[in-house]
Protein backbone atom coordinates (compact mmCIF):
# COMPACT_ATOMS: atom_id res chain seq x y z
CA UNK A 1 0.00 0.00 0.00
CA UNK A 2 1.39 3.36 -1.07
CA UNK A 3 1.30 6.36 1.26
CA UNK A 4 -0.08 9.53 -0.28
CA UNK A 5 2.06 12.55 0.50
CA UNK A 6 0.46 15.97 0.67
CA UNK A 7 2.12 19.31 1.24
CA UNK A 8 0.86 22.63 2.46
CA UNK A 9 1.69 25.40 0.00
CA UNK A 10 4.38 26.79 2.30
CA UNK A 11 5.95 23.38 2.79
CA UNK A 12 5.83 22.67 -0.95
CA UNK A 13 7.50 25.98 -1.77
CA UNK A 14 10.21 25.38 0.85
CA UNK A 15 10.93 21.92 -0.55
CA UNK A 16 10.91 23.19 -4.15
CA UNK A 17 13.31 25.99 -3.26
CA UNK A 18 15.59 23.33 -1.75
CA UNK A 19 15.31 21.50 -5.13
CA UNK A 20 13.60 18.47 -3.64
CA UNK A 21 12.84 16.09 -6.53
CA UNK A 22 9.91 14.43 -4.73
CA UNK A 23 8.25 17.83 -4.20
CA UNK A 24 8.75 18.66 -7.86
CA UNK A 25 7.13 15.36 -8.89
CA UNK A 26 4.23 16.18 -6.58
CA UNK A 27 3.97 19.64 -8.14
CA UNK A 28 3.90 18.19 -11.65
CA UNK A 29 1.35 15.52 -10.76
CA UNK A 30 -1.00 18.02 -9.13
CA UNK A 31 -0.68 21.05 -11.41
CA UNK A 32 0.33 19.91 -14.90
CA UNK A 33 -3.23 19.28 -16.12
CA UNK A 34 -4.48 22.69 -14.98
CA UNK A 35 -1.49 24.46 -16.54
CA UNK A 36 -1.89 22.48 -19.75
CA UNK A 37 -5.49 23.71 -20.10
CA UNK A 38 -4.29 27.32 -19.85
CA UNK A 39 -1.49 26.73 -22.37
CA UNK A 40 -3.78 24.88 -24.78
CA UNK A 41 -6.18 27.85 -24.83
CA UNK A 42 -3.34 29.99 -26.22
CA UNK A 43 -1.55 27.31 -28.28
CA UNK A 44 -4.34 25.03 -29.56
CA UNK A 45 -2.03 22.39 -30.99
CA UNK A 46 -1.54 19.37 -28.74
CA UNK A 47 2.13 18.72 -29.47
CA UNK A 48 3.18 22.38 -29.21
CA UNK A 49 1.16 22.86 -26.03
CA UNK A 50 2.90 19.84 -24.51
CA UNK A 51 6.29 21.33 -25.46
CA UNK A 52 5.33 24.61 -23.80
CA UNK A 53 4.20 22.74 -20.68
CA UNK A 54 7.60 21.05 -20.52
CA UNK A 55 9.33 24.43 -20.84
CA UNK A 56 7.09 25.87 -18.12
CA UNK A 57 8.09 23.20 -15.62
CA UNK A 58 11.76 23.72 -16.45
CA UNK A 59 11.29 27.47 -15.80
CA UNK A 60 9.50 26.75 -12.55
CA UNK A 61 12.31 24.45 -11.42
CA UNK A 62 15.00 26.96 -12.39
CA UNK A 63 13.24 30.04 -10.98
CA UNK A 64 11.36 28.75 -7.94
CA UNK A 65 13.74 30.64 -5.65
CA UNK A 66 12.41 33.90 -7.11
CA UNK A 67 8.84 33.03 -6.05
CA UNK A 68 7.58 35.45 -3.40
CA UNK A 69 4.60 34.27 -1.36
CA UNK A 70 3.78 37.85 -0.36
CA UNK A 71 2.96 38.67 -4.00
CA UNK A 72 0.54 35.81 -4.59
CA UNK A 73 -0.11 32.10 -4.43
CA UNK A 74 2.19 29.52 -5.99
CA UNK A 75 -0.48 28.48 -8.49
CA UNK A 76 -0.95 32.07 -9.66
CA UNK A 77 2.80 32.46 -10.11
CA UNK A 78 2.96 29.23 -12.15
CA UNK A 79 -0.13 30.23 -14.13
CA UNK A 80 1.56 33.48 -15.17
CA UNK A 81 4.66 31.58 -16.27
CA UNK A 82 2.49 29.20 -18.30
CA UNK A 83 0.43 31.97 -19.90
CA UNK A 84 3.48 34.08 -20.75
CA UNK A 85 5.34 31.09 -22.17
CA UNK A 86 2.37 30.18 -24.34
CA UNK A 87 2.05 33.75 -25.61
CA UNK A 88 5.80 33.86 -26.30
CA UNK A 89 5.47 30.66 -28.32
CA UNK A 90 2.68 32.12 -30.46
CA UNK A 91 4.82 35.16 -31.19
CA UNK A 92 7.83 33.12 -32.25
CA UNK A 93 8.86 32.90 -35.89
CA UNK A 94 8.77 29.10 -35.82
CA UNK A 95 5.18 29.08 -34.56
CA UNK A 96 4.05 31.57 -37.19
CA UNK A 97 5.84 29.67 -39.94
CA UNK A 98 4.34 26.38 -38.78
CA UNK A 99 0.86 27.93 -38.47
CA UNK A 100 1.07 29.15 -42.07
CA UNK A 101 2.21 25.75 -43.29
CA UNK A 102 -0.44 23.91 -41.28
CA UNK A 103 -3.12 26.30 -42.49
CA UNK A 104 -2.22 25.68 -46.13
CA UNK A 105 -2.07 21.92 -45.69
CA UNK A 106 -5.40 21.80 -43.87
CA UNK A 107 -7.10 23.96 -46.50
CA UNK A 108 -6.24 21.57 -49.30
CA UNK A 109 -8.67 19.02 -47.84
CA UNK A 110 -11.40 21.36 -46.60
CA UNK A 111 -13.58 21.57 -49.69
CA UNK A 112 -16.37 24.12 -50.08
CA UNK A 113 -16.78 25.02 -46.40
CA UNK A 114 -13.11 25.93 -46.13
CA UNK A 115 -13.36 28.18 -49.17
CA UNK A 116 -16.40 29.96 -47.76
CA UNK A 117 -14.71 30.54 -44.41
CA UNK A 118 -11.71 32.04 -46.22
CA UNK A 119 -13.96 34.37 -48.21
CA UNK A 120 -15.59 35.49 -44.96
CA UNK A 121 -12.14 36.17 -43.52
CA UNK A 122 -11.28 38.32 -46.54
CA UNK A 123 -14.55 40.24 -46.18
CA UNK A 124 -13.82 40.95 -42.54
CA UNK A 125 -10.33 42.10 -43.40
CA UNK A 126 -11.72 44.55 -45.96
CA UNK A 127 -14.21 45.82 -43.39
CA UNK A 128 -11.45 46.32 -40.81
CA UNK A 129 -9.45 48.25 -43.41
CA UNK A 130 -12.30 50.79 -43.51
CA UNK A 131 -11.59 51.73 -39.87
CA UNK A 132 -9.31 54.69 -39.04
CA UNK A 133 -5.61 53.66 -38.85
CA UNK A 134 -5.26 54.16 -35.08
CA UNK A 135 -8.39 52.12 -34.34
CA UNK A 136 -7.34 49.38 -36.74
CA UNK A 137 -3.93 49.21 -35.03
CA UNK A 138 -5.53 48.79 -31.59
CA UNK A 139 -7.79 46.04 -32.91
CA UNK A 140 -4.90 44.19 -34.54
CA UNK A 141 -2.75 44.40 -31.41
CA UNK A 142 -5.47 43.21 -29.07
CA UNK A 143 -7.38 40.63 -31.11
CA UNK A 144 -5.00 39.36 -33.76
CA UNK A 145 -1.63 39.62 -32.01
CA UNK A 146 -2.81 38.78 -28.48
CA UNK A 147 -1.51 41.78 -26.55
CA UNK A 148 -3.33 42.74 -23.37
CA UNK A 149 -4.81 46.20 -23.06
CA UNK A 150 -2.18 47.02 -20.44
CA UNK A 151 0.63 45.97 -22.81
CA UNK A 152 -0.88 48.07 -25.60
CA UNK A 153 -1.09 51.11 -23.33
CA UNK A 154 2.59 50.79 -22.42
CA UNK A 155 3.63 50.08 -26.00
CA UNK A 156 1.75 53.05 -27.43
CA UNK A 157 2.41 55.36 -24.48
CA UNK A 158 -1.25 56.15 -23.81
CA UNK A 159 -3.33 55.66 -20.64
CA UNK A 160 -4.95 52.27 -20.08
CA UNK A 161 -8.41 53.84 -19.83
CA UNK A 162 -7.92 55.46 -23.24
CA UNK A 163 -6.96 52.11 -24.76
CA UNK A 164 -10.05 50.45 -23.29
CA UNK A 165 -12.34 53.22 -24.52
CA UNK A 166 -10.85 53.25 -28.01
CA UNK A 167 -11.05 49.47 -28.38
CA UNK A 168 -14.68 49.50 -27.24
CA UNK A 169 -15.61 52.28 -29.67
CA UNK A 170 -13.70 50.50 -32.46
CA UNK A 171 -15.68 47.31 -31.83
CA UNK A 172 -18.91 49.33 -31.97
CA UNK A 173 -17.77 50.90 -35.27
CA UNK A 174 -16.89 47.46 -36.61
CA UNK A 175 -20.29 46.11 -35.59
CA UNK A 176 -21.99 48.91 -37.53
CA UNK A 177 -19.78 48.32 -40.58
CA UNK A 178 -20.47 44.58 -40.54
CA UNK A 179 -24.19 45.29 -40.15
CA UNK A 180 -24.20 47.50 -43.25
CA UNK A 181 -22.39 44.83 -45.31
CA UNK A 182 -25.21 42.29 -44.91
Amino acid sequence: MQTTITYSETELVDRLQAHDQAAFSYLYDHYSKALFVIIYQVVPQQELAEDVLQEVFVKIWQNVRSYDATKGRLYTWMLNIARNSAIDRTRSKDFNRQAKTTELTDNVYEGKDGVHSRIDDIGLKKTIERLPEENRRLLELSYFQGYTQDEIAKMMGIPLGTVKTRIRSTLLQLRKLVGTNR
